[in-house]
């Protein structure tokens, strides 16, 4: 696997991938791309030895699996779990302000989002919208602006000298966009404004009233490989887009030796208690779908493993101090396994163990992470994809800085070494565990 062309297909689908919409359709275009056949929840499935398929909810998460040409699902399947949602600025049901003659649109915090990076920066808005046709029927669509339509200003030095020593940021009353200027007795309307790009995407739709969006604000620098020798990836979204395309490019480059899966769920950054989410019923009811019946469920189960690729903490230059001393992961040295101890990580040393043997067979060094003893640790998919179907897992992630800010630095290694790792586990012949 080329590490250039790896990135320039990162880069271009971080570009494509503005929404988790975005990323699922971009996801789609590219399994359909390899013959990958679309399943309905509500259809049956006629599955074959050797078959590849995917299945979609709520356009925001997804599920692409191939069946060995021998065998069959019970076997059990090599999985990878990554996320579609990334912290952002999502637009209010009601969103539109006028004050001081400009017009304005009111935005919830979506995740934990570092948000001071947010200001000054040249903003579009993405995402799904909902509509009655002229028919009367009830509509979706995608919609992306692309062009910088918002920004959100700095108040100035001079108006807060404090700022550099103390600046907080109020979501309610500083993170609002500034979209244009309006002239007196001009009335702003955002419903207006998405009929037209509706018009605009897609030619033969016929919007007759907007009813509802979920919408979300973004930057958009285009993601770039950065440094003096082009060593970084810097981009939005990388948490965890980036783990979402890698999971795809190992799957499609895995062959069909062994049961293979990728699921991408939406909804992480806020607790994954969703339809769609990985706490909600997608994955297993895929799962026990493939496993047919209880005792061919529980063979599935026993002799399947998932990998949560979800980006790690890099140890920052500047903020040393804030990793254990053992365990500060460094861009371009390999993918982390993270460990927690409270199981806030799902790794354990089995499935760490076999991580680090296939990475070996790909001369991939492997790095780990625990946080520190006096620091709360974050989570993954990984312990509630374990906790929900009770499949072994293991949490890893490739390095990186900034996490959750608008823009995010990863090592332009570390993906295409991670998805040589992933390709070869997709692959890993014969019982993954035991005799």
């Amino acid at each position: 696997m080329d590490t250039d062309s790896f990135n320039a297909g990162l880069l271009e689908y971080l570009g494509r991938a503005t929404t988790p919409f975005h990323a699922v359709r971009g996801l789609v275009q590219e399994l359909e791309g390899a013959g990958f056949r679309r399943l309905a929840d509500d259809q049956p499935w006629q599955l074959a030895p050797g078959g590849r398929y995917f299945i979609t909810r709520n356009d925001s998460s997804l599920i692409a699996f191939t069946l060995a040409s021998a065998g069959s699902p019970t076997d059990g399947f090599r999985m990878v779990g990554a996320h579609t949602d990334s912290p952002c600025l999502m637009l209010k049901p009601a969103p539109t302000l006028t004050r001081k003659g400009y017009w304005q649109l009111g935005v919830q915090v979506y995740g934990g989002a570092l948000l001071n990076p947010w200001f000054d920066r040249d903003l579009s808005l993405a995402g799904r919208v909902s509509y009655r046709d002229g028919a009367g029927g009830l509509r979706t669509a995608l919609v992306d602006f692309r062009d910088p339509i918002a920004v959100i200003p700095s108040l100035a030095i001079h108006l807060d000298r404090e700022a550099n020593n103390e600046r907080s940021v109020n979501a309610q009353l500083h993170t609002v966009p500034v979209l244009a200027q309006v002239g007196e007795g001009e009335a702003p309307d955002i419903n207006a404004l998405l009929l037209d790009r509706i018009r605009s995407e897609q030619p033969g739709a016929d919007p007759a009233a907007v009813l509802d969006w979920e919408l979300c604000f973004y930057d958009t620098q285009p993601a770039a490989l950065v440094g003096l020798r082009r060593e970084f990836i810097a981009a939005a979204r990388l948490d965890n887009l980036l783990s979402c395309y890698t999971g795809l490019q190992a799957l499609l480059a895995a062959g069909g030796g062994a049961n293979a899966l990728l699921v991408c769920n939406d909804h992480e950054e806020v607790g994954s208690m969703s339809a769609s989410g990985a706490q909600g019923p997608f994955l297993l009811s895929v799962l026990r779908r493939l496993g047919a019946d209880e005792a061919g469920f529980a063979a599935l189960v026993e002799r399947s493993m998932m990998i949560s690729a979800d980006n790690a903490h890099g140890v920052h230059p500047n903020y040393a101090d804030k990793h254990d001393d053992n365990h500060g992961p460094l861009l371009n040295s390999g993918p982390v396994i993270k460990v927690n101890a409270s199981q806030r990580y799902a790794s354990n040393s089995e499935t760490s163990g076999l991580f680090r043997l296939i990475a070996a067979q790909e001369d991939v060094p492997v790095q780990s992470f625990v946080v520190r003893s006096d620091m709360a640790c974050g989570s993954t998919i990984g312990p509630i994809t374990a906790g929900v179907t009770g499949i072994r897992t293991l949490d890893i992630g490739v390095p990186t800085f900034a996490m959750h800010s608008i823009r995010e630095l990863a090592g332009a290694a570390d993906a295409a070494n991670l998805a040589r790792v992933l390709q070869r586990f997709y692959a890993y012949p014969g019982p993954l565990f035991g005799a």
